[in-house]
């Protein structure tokens, strides 16, 4: 999503401009081209050579330097940008925008550009929360402007309460959100679950497996990332919760059920990616199990496959996760589960079992056709799934 993306970061004067240069490193790491537009105040905190060598590009700091001759200009970043992110937004800067001031370059790019504009506000809790930086606020909200949320935590001052500048991979995620707005997947609800679900025996042990949830993150970050409204259903907090729509924490088969009927209503798509329990205890101890000799013995039920009290005027998409047997029981699974794709791996395979950060896959379609798919990143992996359920989506509409 980022990749050859054309991103203006404008870093103002806060103490959190050193929380820019991480940013500006992560945006080039995905393969955007990063440049760099610093206030005065902006310089008193770090030094426009951090920026240079972490984006390679130069860096700018006047409305006429040396870098108009090569047609670094105002107009040319505002036309050119994909999105122009503000990181930190100091009050002064939020001021200045709402009340449409252009004194500077980063001003005049905002004012003459019709990129999206990412503000993301920091500064001391009192500063944030006055009514004045609230309307400010307020107004560029309704101008279309993306506003970051203030985190909440300790302050440069010691004090505790909002004007944090979020950690990096909460600002990705809104930068990437505002740039997959008009993907493949606008408007459409995607329901993801991730993880793997627990059944308890007592108040301290439980049934469980070794999913990780990385795989069904990936396709929650990658649906999201292509304009989808996601709704993560899982066992495992998400790295950065706030990039979604709507997150429901779960534990037990009963509990994700609940929360993946009540999600689906509107669905336009489910990922089924979390490792379901197939088996329950009987019956759960009040108290933890004591030992009783040198066996315990366990009477476990089978848990009830509630995908098939789904509709299907929707999209599903499985995992089957096997050690033998790859193909028949994932074709199996698909009849069986009334799926429209389910991706297959052998979890025995080296780089493909739980907790890896690649995967190696089978995609199985209603054709019955295996599509082996090479070893690669769970990240990529997601998007070749999303790639088939646009595709599954474009069929049912003919």
């Amino acid at each position: 999503m980022l990749k050859d993306k054309n991103i203006v970061l404008g870093v103002t004067g806060g103490i959190a401009a050193y929380k820019a240069a991480d940013l500006a490193s992560k945006l080039a790491q995905g393969g955007a081209k990063v440049t760099v537009v610093m206030t005065k105040s902006a310089t008193e905190f770090v030094q426009p050579m951090t920026f240079e060598a972490l984006t390679g590009n130069p860096v700018v700091t006047e409305m006429f330097g040396p870098q108009a001759a090569h047609g670094i200009t105002h107009i040319n970043l505002a036309d050119n940008a994909d999105a122009v992110v503000i990181a930190p937004a100091t009050a002064n800067i939020i001021g200045k925008i709402a009340g449409g001031i252009s004194d500077d370059m980063l001003t005049c790019i905002v004012l003459a550009t019709k990129a999206p504009v990412i503000v993301c506000p920091a500064m001391h809790n009192n500063m944030y929360v006055n009514p004045i930086t609230q309307e400010n606020i307020e107004k560029l909200k309704k101008r279309g402007f993306h506003i970051v949320p203030a985190a909440h935590g300790r302050l440069a001052s010691g004090d505790i309460g909002y004007g944090r500048l979020p950690d990096t991979p909460d600002l990705l995620g809104h930068i990437l959100t505002v740039l997959g707005r008009n993907g493949d997947l606008k408007g459409r609800h995607v329901v993801v679950s991730a993880g793997g679900t627990r059944e308890p025996l007592d108040p301290v042990r439980y049934v469980g497996n070794r999913s990780s949830g990385k795989m069904g993150f990936a396709i929650a970050d990658a649906a999201k990332e292509r304009g989808a409204r996601v709704t993560l259903v899982t066992t495992i907090t998400p790295p950065v919760p706030s990039f979604y729509d709507g997150v429901r924490m779960v534990e037990t088969v009963a509990e994700m059920r609940e929360a993946v009927l009540d999600a689906c209503q509107k669905a336009d798509v489910l990922v089924m990616a979390a490792a379901v329990s197939d088996f329950r205890a009987a019956d759960i101890s009040d108290q933890k199990i004591k030992k009783k000799g040198d066996k315990l013995t366990l009477e476990l039920v089978q848990n009830a496959d509630f995908l098939l009290e789904l509709k299907d005027n929707f999209i599903k998409v499985g995992f089957a996760a096997e050690t033998q047997d790859l193909l028949p029981n994932a074709q199996k699974k698909l009849t069986a589960k009334r799926l429209d794709l389910i991706v297959a791996n052998d979890v025995t395979k080296e780089g493909s079992g739980f907790g890896t950060d690649t995967n190696e896959v089978t995609f199985i379609g209603k054709s019955g056709k295996p599509e082996p798919q090479p070893l690669l990143t769970k990240r990529e992996v997601a998007d070749r799934i999303l790639d088939r359920v646009v595709g599954l989506m474009a069929k049912k509409r003919r």
